[in-house]
């Protein structure tokens, strides 16, 4: 039975064309600047987002942090988000590894920092405290998008106060398709971006932070000293271009599905639909019931994350097809009756 898998955008697996395109890159030792395939994926994202250079590495988290070790020295702190993912679920790898502090603040409902939360957080130019470098944004945050008035604005506020500007933009292009503009609309108002490859881009692997010469010439060092230095890394850099060239447009299709599942899942009795956005469905479920349905699940082919919390994120992606969903609603609708009542006891 194929599995409908909806845990995250990060399950997608290379397409048969990307596959070949994997197959046919040149290759070079990326570590000597000699891979032409990295070459050409770095130069094309950082002219297409505005920027000056780019730097392929494995990973968003890594990027991530390549990018706060280029911005701050020892003793600096970044403004960011409470639950922001470079602050909660990053392993704390700028304070660990950069001695960098972070300054979390509660978010908005729509993933923004409050500008007058952003300013109250800025630390005077004193010994006792630490130097406020950096404001730290993440767009899209739990599928939402940031406005362009509010980038527009943190900017002004960032530049008023002489902080750099980093984006978490691992759903970047998500945000782009969702706003209807392209996607340096967003990052023009950022001095570093980290762009996921492998999210609903849906290359296996790697992610691309773009700024300035200076700023990305600091993070390649920091990227060696971090053990991400790769050779033949032009095998992975092509399935970005190809992510690139043929997943980006079709990015709306993951939205458009996730819209349905949300509208056919307020229909089933039992689930709370708490909203849709982008290509992420959020629903509250009976916490008593959430070990009986997750094997339900299961046995339907269908794959979620349910923890201990009875709020549900459900994610669409390049692998979920329109049979997919309906396979979804399908089995929820088994497992609740039409007055709410678990039909499993």
């Amino acid at each position: 039975m194929h599995v409908v898998d909806l845990r995250s955008d990060t399950v997608t697996k290379p397409t048969a064309a990307m596959r070949a395109a994997m197959l046919d890159a040149d290759v070079g030792d990326d570590v000597y600047g000699e891979d032409p395939t990295v070459c050409a994926l770095q130069q094309r994202l950082a002219a297409e987002l505005g920027f000056e250079a780019g730097l392929f590495v494995p990973s968003g988290t890594q990027s991530n942090l390549l990018a706060l070790l280029a911005h701050c020295e020892r003793g600096d702190e970044y403004v960011v988000g409470m639950d922001a993912h470079t602050y909660k679920f990053e392993g704390g790898g700028a304070a660990v590894l950069g001695s960098i502090q972070p300054q979390p603040i509660v978010q908005a409902d729509d993933g923004s920092l409050p500008l007058e939360r952003i300013v109250a957080a800025i630390k005077p130019v004193d010994p006792h405290f630490a130097r406020t470098r950096l404001l730290a944004l993440e767009n899209t945050w739990h599928g939402r998008t940031l406005s362009l008035d509010y980038l527009r604005d943190a900017q002004d506020l960032a530049r008023t106060h002489g902080l750099g500007m980093h984006l978490d933009g691992a759903r970047l292009f998500n945000a782009a398709v969702a706003c209807q503009v392209p996607a340096q609309e967003i990052t023009r108002h950022f001095d570093t971006v980290s762009i996921c490859l492998s999210k609903g881009l849906g290359a296996p692997v790697g992610s691309v932070l773009v700024g300035s010469n200076a700023l990305i010439d600091k993070a390649r060092r920091w990227r060696k000293v971090c053990g991400g230095g790769w050779r033949q890394a032009g095998i992975l850099a092509a399935a970005g271009l190809h992510a690139l060239d043929h997943h980006v447009a079709r990015l709306t299709e993951d939205h458009a599905r996730a819209a349905r599942l949300a509208t056919c899942l307020r229909e089933v009795a039992g689930i709370d639909v708490l909203g849709q956005y982008t290509n992420m469905v959020f629903i509250n479920l009976p916490a008593a019931r959430l070990r009986a349905l997750d094997a339900h699940l299961r046995e339907a082919g269908i794959r979620i994350s349910i923890g201990y919390l009875p709020t549900v994120r459900l994610v669409t992606h390049l692998d979920i097809d329109d049979d997919g969903i309906a396979r979804t609603v399908a089995a929820f609708a088994r497992f609740f009756d039409t007055k709410g009542a678990s039909l499993n006891t």
